[in-house]
Formats: structure tokens, C-alpha cells, sequence
């Protein structure tokens, strides 16, 4: 079996972070790779995973202690599963600055509620999704637009060869009976299973909680504790739009995308190329992996989001509306492999709305030809320019 290491575009932020902070925080979805990073990054450091029972018992018996023998060079992998810990850390590098403690989990809700409570101005908080396009590199991007969408993200198929089926199988499995029962008692877990596949569904589309609720046959305060619990296990993902007025902006449904491209197909019961090629929800896996692209570049520059979608009265869209303080920059995402110029037509509304306030527009396709330009462009999916 191949097992080749992929470099990873977050490992010259965590370089630098780490020469402020004596405690690095690294969350993500399970099996994107953390660990193997950490790993590569500090070969020398003590690893230990608090997945392991018997181990974790054995630090429980003088936590302290065990820190401040490791203090200088430690790996604490799914950390969440002791928040007791936490405190200890904070204490250990309060009293030596000059620490190195990195830890991560795959629970988000759980690992930054232990952190914000006991390491806040203590530690750097990272985030490492799957493989974005750029660390797949030229030679896996030559691969078929089907391919790299069934794909997915995650290393293991990429690095190992190992088929995405299995992959997003036995993850969805794991999410199921391991996560998902420690962020929430589902008492009715068919109907939680229903309301994933119905996600998948609507991905790139507004979150409709009265919809769901009545399909899945649920209330609506359920649905919205559901779409928390997957956020909180990075299944999904959510983008507010866009208005000038801020406040809108979180009160108005979000768009909702899944963090791997290959779970998605998973879900949609896509199974390889020729299924994704004529499915109708084609263009919208297309749109998300676009869409995730943007997130993954700017978490692994050490960045929140800073993205919204466009939609008004007129149903008039676009797809992504980036901020920078107070100028914009505006993409449409088309899955086609042909380039019409009505591509461009919402793009040059918005264009005409906000003036000069927005530097620059792209139509991001799956065509050849391209034409780029200080403040316009039309690029191929693989060659977008941040």
C-alpha cells in the first residue's frame, strides 16, 4: 500500500504562531491529518492520544506531573477527551513560558470551550481541514474534474490509495456511533440520518429549518441543535450572506456546504465518475468544492472566514463575496466546461452596486481558456489565485 506524506500548506503558520505561543491548538475533522502532521513537524516530541483509555487513566493520576516532564516537546491528540487537562497546561506554562505543548481534536465545539475557559492568550487556535487543490499539487490535479470531486480531500486516499467509498464509509460510521453520541443523546437516530442525507441535498442552497423539520418530522429547534452538532464534528459548514448592514447578516438563512466533497457523494449515494457525471446535483458539488477551496485557504493561513454569498429581491446570485475591511471581491462558480458570457452578468451588477468598493471579479469554471487581469478573470478551478 502507497503512504506517501503530503506537505501541508498550515505548516509555516503553525512555524510561525509557535514563536509567540507556547501552547499550539490544532482542530479539524478526524483523519485529516493532524497527527500525521504533528508528527512531521516535531518528530521529537512525546506523543500521547487520549483516545487510549488506559493511558489517559495513568496522566489522570498526577496530570501535572506528566505535563511538566513533557513540557518540553508534547503532542496531546484529541485532547477534548480530558478537559480537566486544560487547566493543568495553563498552569505548567504560566510557570515555565518557555513550554511547547501542541494539541488537537476533531470536536470543535468541545476542544474551544476547554480552551477558551483555561489557555485563552496562552495558545494559538489552527484549523486543518482535508487536502486542499494546492496540496494535492499538478501531478493529482491532472486527474478528471469526477475524480477529484468523488475524491474528496481526505489523505488517506490520496496518500494511501485507498478507495473513497471505504473511506467516507467507515468515517460516516465513526461520526455516527462515536461522535455524534457524545455531542448529543439522538433518541431517534434514523430521523438523524435522514436529516444528514437531506443536507447533502441542499448543499450551496439556504438552510430551510421549517422544511426540514417537516421532513424529517422533527421541531425546528431540533434541526437547528442537529446543524450544530455537524458544524461541531466539521460535517458541514455554513456561509451568511451578504449585506452591508452587518446585523442581516445573522439573521437571514445561511448556505450550507460539506466540508469534504467525498463524504457528500457518500451521502448523495454517488458511488463513482459515471454516477457524478449525470447527477443532477452535479454543479452544486462543483460549487462546493469551490466554495471549500476559499475556506481552506484562508485556515490554513491562520485566518477566519470572510465569506458570503449574494442573493436579493430579484433572485439575482453570486456565489462568493469575500471581505477585506471595507472593499470586496465577488466570484461566480460555473461547473461548466464552456465559458458564456452571461457568466458575468450578476458579477457586473454587483459591480455596478458597490462601485469601487469592489477590487476585483472571477467567474471560477471547469473550461480551458482563461483570461486574467488586474480586476476581472475567468480561470479554470485548478488555477485560482487568492
Amino acid at each position: 500500500m502507497t503512504n506517501l506524506f503530503i506537505n501541508r500548506d498550515l505548516k509555516d503558520e503553525i512555524i510561525s504562531q509557535s514563536r509567540y505561543f507556547p501552547v499550539i491548538t490544532i482542530t479539524g475533522p478526524r483523519q485529516s491529518g493532524k497527527t500525521t502532521l504533528c508528527k512531521q513537524m516535531f518528530p521529537d516530541y512525546h506523543y500521547v492520544n487520549l483516545e487510549d483509555i488506559a493511558k489517559t487513566e495513568i496522566i489522570k493520576q498526577n496530570p501535572k506531573a506528566f505535563l511538566e516532564i513533557h513540557s518540553q516537546g508534547l503532542i496531546v491528540d484529541e485532547a477534548q477527551q480530558y478537559p480537566d487537562l486544560f487547566s493543568y497546561v495553563q498552569v505548567v506554562v504560566d510557570e515555565n513560558p518557555e513550554s511547547h505543548i501542541v494539541l488537537t481534536g476533531s470536536s470543535n465545539f468541545a476542544l474551544l470551550q476547554s480552551v477558551t475557559q483555561s489557555l485563552a492568550g496562552r495558545t494559538a487556535v489552527l484549523t486543518l481541514l482535508p487536502l486542499s487543490l494546492s496540496e494535492l499539487g499538478k501531478e493529482r490535479l491532472t486527474a478528471p474534474t469526477d475524480t477529484i470531486m468523488l475524491n474528496g480531500g481526505y489523505p488517506s486516499v490520496w496518500a494511501k490509495n485507498i478507495p473513497v467509498q471505504t473511506v467516507s464509509k467507515n468515517y460516516y460510521n465513526t461520526y455516527i456511533e462515536r461522535d455524534l453520541r457524545q455531542l448529543i443523546n439522538i433518541k431517534e437516530l434514523s430521523k438523524y440520518q435522514v436529516f444528514i442525507r437531506l443536507c447533502a441535498g441542499r448543499t450551496g442552497t439556504e438552510f430551510n429549518a421549517s422544511a426540514l423539520s417537516n421532513e424529517v418530522g422533527v421541531s425546528v429547534p431540533t434541526i437547528h441543535e442537529w446543524l450544530s452538532t455537524l458544524e461541531a464534528s466539521y460535517i458541514v459548514f455554513r456561509i451568511s450572506p451578504f449585506f452591508r448592514n452587518v446585523g442581516k447578516r445573522l439573521i437571514k438563512s445561511p448556505k450550507i456546504y460539506f466540508y469534504d466533497t467525498g463524504l457528500l457523494c457518500f451521502l448523495l449515494g454517488i458511488e463513482n465518475e459515471n454516477h457524478l457525471q449525470t447527477h443532477p446535483l452535479r454543479g452544486a458539488i462543483f460549487e462546493n468544492m469551490v466554495v471549500l477551496e476559499f475556506l481552506k485557504n484562508r485556515f490554513n493561513a491562520g485566518k477566519l472566514s470572510n465569506l458570503y454569498f449574494y442573493r436579493d429581491k430579484s433572485q439575482r446570485e453570486i456565489d462568493i463575496v469575500q471581505e477585506f475591511a471595507d472593499t470586496f471581491k465577488a466570484y461566480e462558480i460555473k461547473s461548466a466546461s464552456v465559458f458564456h458570457p452571461n457568466f458575468m452578468h450578476n458579477l457586473n451588477y454587483l459591480k455596478n452596486l458597490l462601485n469601487e468598493k469592489l477590487t476585483s471579479t472571477q467567474v471560477i469554471y471547469d473550461g480551458e481558456i482563461e483570461l486574467k487581469s488586474s480586476k476581472n478573470g475567468i480561470v479554470n478551478f485548478r488555477n485560482i489565485s487568492f
